[in-house]
């Protein structure tokens, strides 16, 4: 009879401190509320005297004291004052595009934009809530620890708790809000990347036989690759423009058009939060890679492949160690459709010949061989792998279009940036973006700094570029976020010092 008195005793003992806590939990979260409430009506009364006071009063302000504000942006400790200011600029234009949609505005150019705000807007909104919050409880710690009460430790305690947690809260929100701000695919060529098919260039460069039997490996593995369509399961079509082989069976110079059906990738121009150099788990790291790599139409999928591939292995000829090189470019595909606009036959010279080697009775009987040559920039394409002279004049249009959009794409964004390499390099076994190794089984790319095992695995089925790409738009993301900073804090300088004239 005692010891159930006693567990009786126990349980009501329990029930009555968990009704305590309970309540004390209730009284927080009720007066958390009442002070966001007022805060609420206190920022309402700020803003009404804010609109009322005069403009010539509100332009005195000492040019020593930076701006501030109550948006909570500030809590975001690990974001610059400068990319502050950028997230600021963008939720003010968010509103104001939704103020012009309601207004009437032109809802197609609108309504991108909008798009590409809202994730932001909703991010800065959800800080902000974190802000108020904040506000209430500091204010109510303030409060309670000024009591002195003996019954008030508890709720210092539940207070200081409530605070970490939403400290918790602002971490990954101000790692969404930089992702946001700079997405992984360039805005610019987004569209170009997920939709434009690609035509590649390989040519053999230093090394000889060795040289171009590697590019024909090179070559093999990008089918391999295409035909599988990337990683999304999307079969590429696959043409051969042009191949000039040797006795041996490599490729001294190729070039080939990978075309998707009915366009490449998909999806929202990059924004999504991609993150494959974070420090997640190699499992979702490689979930995210798949995300994006699905996105990219065959120009994005196989654009960082640009560059010179340094091989180093024994020849089968030989027993000594050789180093050879092959120049790999890639270039957007202009649609046959807009060829025509893309080179205006005035500057074009187009020339027809006789096609030369073996192939049957047509070589060196009918004209059939095409060579087009831009004449304002010099590059020119030889068509004669076809019968008939118009196809290889379609071929030839087509790779010199791609050549000369290319050319054009490089000199606008040297304008824009004066570090700027070109796509082939000049073949020279210095010139080198990606080394394979074959004594020590190791592919290594030297823009991102990422190696594989496993040589002959990864090229066999080209499946190294889907493998490093992930890694390289990491890489120029970066870059951009680099340059936005320096640029935030330059004008954020000449801003200052333009306020102090």
């Amino acid at each position: 009879m005692t010891s159930i008195i006693f567990r009786a005793c126990t349980a009501a003992a329990c029930r009555v401190a968990s009704n305590f806590y309970t309540g004390r939990r209730r009284v927080l979260q009720q007066a958390v509320t009442n002070h966001v409430i007022s805060l609420q009506q206190q920022t309402c009364v700020a803003q009404i005297h804010y609109r009322n006071a005069s403009s010539t009063q509100a332009s005195i302000d000492n040019d020593d004291t930076e701006q501030t504000h109550d948006d909570g942006l500030y809590l975001l400790t690990d974001l610059s004052l400068a990319t502050q200011n950028r997230i600021r600029s963008m939720k003010a234009r968010h509103d104001e595009v939704l103020r012009l949609l309601h207004e009437g505005g032109d809802p197609t150019s609108l309504g991108k934009e909008l798009s590409t705000l809202r994730e932001m807007s909703a991010y800065c909104e959800k800080v902000a809530e974190i802000h108020a919050e904040v506000i209430s409880l500091e204010e109510l710690l303030q409060e309670t620890e000024a009591s002195g009460d003996e019954d008030s430790k508890d709720m210092i305690h539940e207070i200081k708790d409530e605070l970490e947690e939403l400290e918790a809260q602002l971490q990954p929100l101000s790692r969404k809000m930089h992702k946001s701000l700079i997405p992984l695919l360039n805005p610019d060529d987004a569209e170009e990347l997920m939709s434009s098919d690609a035509v590649i260039d390989i040519r053999a460069g230093t090394g000889g036989d060795e040289a171009c039997l590697f590019a024909s490996e090179i070559m093999a593995g990008y089918e391999a690759i295409a035909k599988s369509g990337g990683v999304g399961g999307k079969s590429w079509d696959i043409e051969i423009l042009s191949c000039s082989k040797t006795d041996l069976g490599g490729v001294k110079e190729a070039s080939l058009a990978v075309s998707s059906r009915g366009g490449g990738g998909g999806g929202s121009y990059g924004y999504e939060l991609f993150d494959v150099s974070s420090d997640d788990k190699p499992e979702e790291a490689d979930h995210t890679a798949q995300k994006l790599l699905q996105q990219l139409g065959p120009y994005g999928f196989f654009q960082y492949e640009s560059g010179v591939h340094r091989v180093q292995r024994v020849p089968v000829n030989d027993n000594k160690l050789q180093t050879s090189a092959v120049a790999v470019g890639v270039l957007p595909a202009i649609p046959e459709s807009q060829v025509s606009d893309a080179l205006p036959l005035s500057e074009l010279k187009i020339d027809v010949m006789r096609a030369s080697g073996a192939g049957g009775q047509h070589v060196n009987t009918t004209e059939s061989a095409v060579r087009i040559t831009h004449i304002p920039t010099g590059i020119m394409a030889y068509m004669q792998e076809e019968r008939s002279q118009h196809k290889n004049r379609s071929k030839a249009m087509r790779l010199v279009a791609a050549r000369v959009h290319s050319l054009r794409k490089q000199q606008a964004l040297q304008e824009r940036s004066n570090a700027r390499s070109s796509l082939m390099g000049g073949g020279d076994r210095s010139e080198r973006v990606r080394t394979y190794n074959f004594p020590q089984d190791r592919i290594t790319d030297h823009r991102c700094k990422v190696s594989l095992q496993g040589v002959q695995s990864w090229l066999v089925d080209g499946s190294m570029v889907g493998k490093f790409a992930p890694h390289l738009y990491q890489m120029e993301r970066d870059d951009r976020t680099a340059a936005l900073e320096e640029e935030l804090d330059d004008s954020g300088k000449d801003e200052k010092k333009r306020r102090k004239k």
